[in-house]
């Protein structure tokens, strides 16, 4: 089926049955664990419509048996491939499959769109086709951390680089209506990642978003350092994009160095191997709490649509998740919730500075002004996205997207 027909067909939204576009050309494994994996996944649930976007005979190829009712194909002549400068794919290759997938999303012929491909070119595309939303300076990602009490959120973990004082405060806006609507957590508390507890402690950026959520409605607890995100000190963790990168791979780096130090223990002999009898019912609850596949994808907060971007290197049960997610975040309308919750707080890039001008009894200075152009973006040409930082979900390992 082409785009034309895909749009003859389409009558409106019906968020009972949300439509989503995967980018089915994307990632390491793209076509084939990409295709398999959404496929398993809309068989499964009839309540979900999966829009393949890609090459048509490469991914019926992939397909083993009858299509299911709920699954369609766009054809997509071009894709982005991991190698390639992002911004400059994303403007040449118009019909690449990530431009394809914004597109439908854009023109109301989707709801979200999933991609396990070059995660420069999603968020550039993004920014393209589908806009910031109204008063949102920059997007951000975000992902779910593991701990031992549950996932807590923690963003911008590779979207943009540089955040202003406003920019982190709209991180927690955002981080927090993901966290309540898509996750479920009541109420979740929010802090700012910064190197002491204290007030007052930590850059100028984290300073004047303290002044930006302070007294606001969000359950903000202030600061929380790094030795406290093991523990879920907060729900949502909200850092600039190289901090939460670093962060975020330090997690990964080590889990797998734990991981390895166990394995070489129940290896070593005569009492390793004995002593893996016992533990292993221990490992296995472990490994389900720690299996980061099940948290599906990080969206991209701030722009005008829903964008999941999974594991470069996800598998079709990863992707099956990441569909999942997808869905969920499409039925809670969180784009739209964002800008809502961002123009009554004043958090806008407008708004916020006449905040943080009474909340300092001074002029806003430039690091809470609005006026950096976001990391990836000429202020000329528009989204110009340099490549961000790939989001390994938490736990994760394997090649960049």
């Amino acid at each position: 089926m082409d785009q034309a027909a895909l749009e003859r067909r389409d009558s409106g939204p019906d968020l009972a049955r949300p439509r989503i576009a995967v980018d089915a050309m994307g990632g390491d494994h793209g076509p084939r664990e990409v295709v398999r994996g959404a496929v398993d996944y809309a068989s499964g649930h009839a309540d979900v419509e999966v829009v393949l976007v890609g090459d048509t005979a490469a991914i019926e190829a992939e397909m083993d048996g009858e299509r299911p009712a709920n699954v369609r194909i766009v054809h997509a002549s071009q894709s982005v491939d991991m190698d390639e400068d992002a911004a400059l794919a994303v403007r040449r290759k118009k019909d690449a499959a990530i431009n394809v997938c914004m597109r439908l999303v854009r023109d109301g012929h989707a709801d979200a769109v999933v991609t396990a491909g070059h995660t420069g070119a999603g968020v550039a595309s993004a920014i393209l086709h589908l806009k910031r939303l109204p008063g949102v300076d920059r997007p951000c990602l975000a992902i779910q951390m593991v701990t031992d009490r549950g996932p807590f959120m923690l963003l911008d973990i590779g979207a943009t680089t540089d955040s202003t004082g406003l920019n982190l405060a709209q991180y927690a806006w955002m981080g927090a209506l993901y966290a309540e609507r898509v996750l479920g957590v009541e109420r979740p508390s929010v802090a700012l990642l910064s190197i002491g507890e204290e007030a007052g402690k930590g850059e100028q950026r984290v300073k004047d978003a303290t002044a930006l959520l302070r007294g606001t409605e969000l359950r903000f607890i202030g600061n929380v350092e790094g030795r406290d995100l093991p523990k879920h000190k907060a729900d949502v963790v909200v850092c600039d994009a190289s901090v939460g990168n670093v962060v975020m791979k330090f997690f990964e780096g080590v889990a797998t160095t734990m991981l390895g130090l166990l394995e070489t223990e129940f290896r070593r002999l005569p009492w390793g191997p004995i002593g893996y009898l016992f533990m292993r019912p221990g490992i296995r609850r472990i490994r389900r709490k720690f299996d980061y596949e099940r948290l599906g994808a990080a969206p991209l907060l701030g722009v005008n649509g829903t964008v999941l971007i999974t594991h470069g290197s996800a598998t079709r049960r990863m992707i099956g998740f990441a569909v999942d997610v997808g869905a969920q975040s499409a039925r809670a309308g969180i784009p739209e919730r964002i800008e809502e919750a961002l123009a009554r707080s004043g958090t806008t890039r407008h708004g916020a500075r006449t905040a943080t001008s009474s909340a300092n009894g001074a002029a806003a200075t430039p690091t809470t002004a609005a006026a950096a152009t976001p990391a990836g973006e000429d202020a000329r040409t528009g989204p110009m996205a340099a490549e961000p930082e790939v989001p390994l979900i938490a736990g994760g390992t394997g090649s960049a997207s």
